[in-house]
């Protein structure tokens, strides 16, 4: 998987070296030791990858779903035996913890189980006698070739949210994993090699903006599954339409999580803290503006300063850490800048975690779990996707406040409510405008057999991914009217 010049990427079920001189070192956050060497693929390796897909098609499609999902039994198997091996390399070239990226992995692991379901998924229905003699039949069909685009900071997860339900449908896939992460899908696609899967029925091809904008433009890729930030979703899902692709496009986030002064504080200021800071807040369901209602304001704001202020900082692979780093020296230097622009907005700084140091780690992306109270709802960094560990507070008189000022948001990715009260929890979840929705939950991440959602900028497209959803986007529908009558002679 790699020839000592660089990550190599797989192709009609060979692992090689792509036509390129382009390379970008993939380093471990925490430590900057330089892992490997990813390769920049041009256009060309997208055009092969395509090629190759397309060659496999149509023996894939006409292989039964259920020997299709063998493949995926024995993937599974595959992950459990190197299930620590593959959380490792998470937390090295992630920078998460080693239990957050077990996390990761399960959920991952999760989603393969479900797609080994798509036999009885994939079903279409019938009805008899629409009219006399005549009989109408709906039937799933899969839709081509595939491309999945994903992000840095869930290596294994977000790809694993689409590669297991695209395959069993009967499509094949091209997949780019995220320059800055390619070792855990290199794994991956390295297990399901090991696990039977026909040559050409997924590609994996290392690369960044010239590679993708290559797969929006191939025309023998039918469909794009993307994860990233807003800007870059709204590019991709206008791009793929352009050329006639369907898309699934998940975009940022600003999630909203409201605290009233009935929820239990100690329960809600623990789980908020996770929330906020697990994953060094890079996630798209990450809570980054705590609303406080009524009197809640001075005993949730000095009990989250208190649990920001405690949380152990280090690398992901030492016992006891509860917060890695952040990706890049360039995403740090983002976040800092954003809470200078928040401070200068008129923002309280309650806990600065600039300036982070970690004995041992001088040359890790660190930063500390930083706490601004008194945001300006219309400021900045109210507004903006920090995809760091910031925490912004805000105070609103009553509960109606909280929901008009979460409505008020362009994302609509999660919003969170933390109560005691039924009434309040059932308004909330009624009236809030957001596609994933918590109540006494921080991190309202759906389980692979529901949709993961998302409204408003943090989503562009129709279906989103795992469960139904997923079968929906990685099928079309057939239907057929048929008769007989008069056809053929009577027996």
């Amino acid at each position: 998987m790699d020839n000592g010049n660089g990550l190599l990427n797989f192709i009609g079920g060979d692992w090689r070296a792509p036509q390129t001189k382009d390379f970008l070192a993939v380093t471990n956050p925490a430590t900057a030791e330089v892992l490997a060497r990813v390769p920049l693929s041009p256009a060309g390796e997208v055009d092969l990858a395509a090629r190759a897909a397309m060659k496999a098609y149509p023996g894939w499609r006409r292989t039964p779903a259920t020997e299709r999902v063998q493949v995926l039994f024995r993937l599974k198997a595959l992950l459990e035996e190197e299930f620590e091996a593959i959380s490792r390399t998470i937390t090295q070239e992630c920078g998460k913890t080693l239990v957050e990226a077990r996390g990761e992995l399960r959920r991952g692991v999760e989603n393969v189980e479900v797609a080994c379901g798509i036999p009885a998924m994939m079903q279409g229905y019938n009805s008899e006698d629409i009219a006399r003699g005549i009989d109408e039949h709906m039937l799933r069909q899969p839709v081509g070739v595939i491309a999945i685009v994903c992000p840095f900071n869930f290596p294994a997860m977000i790809p694993l949210w689409f590669l297991p339900y695209a395959i069993a449908c009967g499509n094949t896939v091209v997949l780019k994993p995220s320059e800055r992460v390619p070792l855990t899908m290199q794994k991956v696609v390295g297990l399901l090699e090991k696990a039977g899967l026909p040559k050409g029925v997924v590609q994996l091809v290392h690369g960044s903006r010239e590679a993708v904008d290559a797969i929006l433009d191939h025309p023998m890729i039918a469909a794009v599954s993307f994860v990233g930030s807003t800007a870059t979703a709204k590019h991709v899902y206008a791009r793929a339409a352009a050329s006639g692709k369907r898309a699934i496009c998940q975009g940022g986030a600003k999630n909203p999580v409201v605290v009233l002064p009935d929820a239990d504080m100690e329960t809600t200021t623990r789980i908020l803290a996770d929330s906020a800071f697990g994953c060094a807040g890079q996630r798209c369901l990450a809570a980054s503006l705590a609303i406080a209602v009524g009197e809640a304001k001075k005993t949730f704001g000095d009990a989250i300063v208190a649990a920001a202020q405690s949380r152990r900082v280090g690398y992901g692979l030492e016992d006891g850490v509860e917060m890695g780093p952040v990706i890049t020296a360039e995403s740090k230097a983002r976040i800092e800048g954003l809470i200078a622009a928040g401070v200068a907005e008129g923002a309280t700084l309650l806990v600065d975690g600039r300036g982070a140091r970690v004995a041992g780690y001088d040359q890790g992306h660190f930063l500390r779990p930083t706490v601004l109270g008194d945001l300006d709802p219309g400021g900045r960094i109210a507004g903006t996707e920090v995809f760091g560990p910031v925490l912004g507070l805000l105070h609103v008189k009553d509960i109606d406040e909280a929901i008009a000022l979460v409505n008020r948001g362009r994302y609509g990715n999660m919003a969170c409510l933390f109560t005691g009260s039924g009434h309040a929890a059932r308004r909330f979840r009624y009236e809030v405008e957001a596609g994933n929705v918590g109540i006494n939950v921080g991190v309202a991440a759906p389980m692979a057999f529901f949709p993961f959602s998302g409204w408003k900028d943090s989503f562009f497209g129709d279906l989103h991914a795992q469960g139904w959803d997923a079968i929906e986007f990685y099928t079309q529908k057939k239907v057929v009217v048929e008769q007989w009558k008069g056809w053929s002679r009577k027996f």
